[in-house]
């Protein structure tokens, strides 16, 4: 009687998505069982104690890598590479299979940020440190899998599974593909939304790194006479965090100026422009640029001629995690300063 042996297959998930495809199709046709990430959550604590346990009953672990290192936990390491390094603390064969670097390769399916690319060259060298397979397209690796599946099982058995009454036929292996067929639907739902979120959440830390190491001189006056006029060294993030409230409806540009002149100088300072015109509109640019703010949606008057802009999505993300952290650390926000 043949033994079935669980084969977890690990990789970042939506980069890789065919190509975890191939490796479960492959696993399926040998009549074995694969097991994966996606099947959980991650991101909680308990349910990393699941996949730990699913780790330590595994026969096989079989590692995918790309040009993505994947979503983070707050320990600064990515869950795929957490889940092979407990595999290979616990004695489970690993089978790695390192994408070519010569090979075509999607840029929206690269990381491009510096440091993400430094950790996945490392993740790359540390499953380089054991024998590998190098594949090109996703139509490698459903043979090269088989093949390096033989082989390990032949040099290595493991412990299996065996039916204590009957054997695994031909019609129970098609009814499990079909229910992991099923469930992985289920789970590729399941996964869409938790990436989103981990992209979303990705994408506010980038902005609020880069509107922080942008820094600013303004010049506010109280009079007319600029040469009077207090300087204040600050960041694109503070001034941000000083505008923002006032634009989640929306706000006009001499508002904007205004907004700013309160927040770093208090009252009394001059209207309507205690900040000269052209730098208003240089960090509106730029906060464009950033995606944070928009022309506001409002129709108003043909008779005004102010220009207004309001907070997009993400700029309301910025926002609400900024203002979260200042809640959670009892730190004044400018509203309280002001008051």
């Amino acid at each position: 009687m043949e033994k079935k042996y669980q084969i977890f297959i690990s990789s970042t998930y939506e980069d890789l998505k065919e190509e975890r495809e191939q490796a479960i199709k492959a696993v399926l046709e040998m009549g074995h069982i694969p097991v994966g990430m996606e099947m959980f959550s991650a991101a909680d604590e308990e349910q990393w104690k699941l996949i730990a346990r699913q780790i330590e009953a595994t026969d096989y672990y079989i590692i995918i890598i790309g040009h993505r290192y994947g979503s983070e936990t707050e320990d600064g390491i990515s869950y795929t590479e957490k889940e092979y390094d407990y595999a290979v603390s616990c004695g489970v064969p690993t089978l790695g299979f390192v994408i070519d670097d010569e090979a075509p390769w999607p840029k929206t399916k690269i990381d491009s940020a510096a440091r993400k690319k430094k950790k996945i060259e490392s993740f790359k060298s540390k499953v380089k440190g054991k024998l590998v397979h190098f594949w090109s397209a996703k139509e490698d690796l459903h043979g090269k899998i088989s093949i390096s599946l033989i082989k390990a099982i032949n040099t290595n058995p493991r412990v299996g599974w065996k039916r204590a009454d009957v054997e695994i036929g031909a019609d129970v292996v098609k009814e499990l593909s079909r229910l992991s067929s099923e469930n992985s639907t289920l789970r590729s739902e399941i996964a869409k939304l938790k990436a989103a979120s981990e992209e979303a959440a990705d994408e506010v830390r980038d902005v609020v790194n880069i509107m922080h190491s942008n820094r600013k001189i303004l010049q506010i006056r109280k009079t007319s006479k600029w040469e009077n006029a207090e300087k204040h060294k600050t960041q694109l993030l503070d001034i941000f965090l000083s505008i923002a409230p006032n634009l989640i409806n929306e706000n006009s540009s001499t508002e904007i100026a205004n907004n700013i002149a309160l927040s770093y100088v208090g009252t009394p300072y001059f209207k309507p422009w205690p900040i000269g015109r052209n730098i208003v509109s240089g960090l509106i640019a730029d906060y464009v640029a950033l995606d944070a703010i928009e022309p506001s949606k409002k129709k108003h008057s043909v008779h005004d001629k102010e220009s207004y802009w309001s907070l997009t999505k993400l700029g309301k993300q910025v926002l609400k995690r900024a203002r979260r952290i200042q809640l959670e650390e009892g730190l004044p926000t400018d509203d309280e300063e002001n008051s």
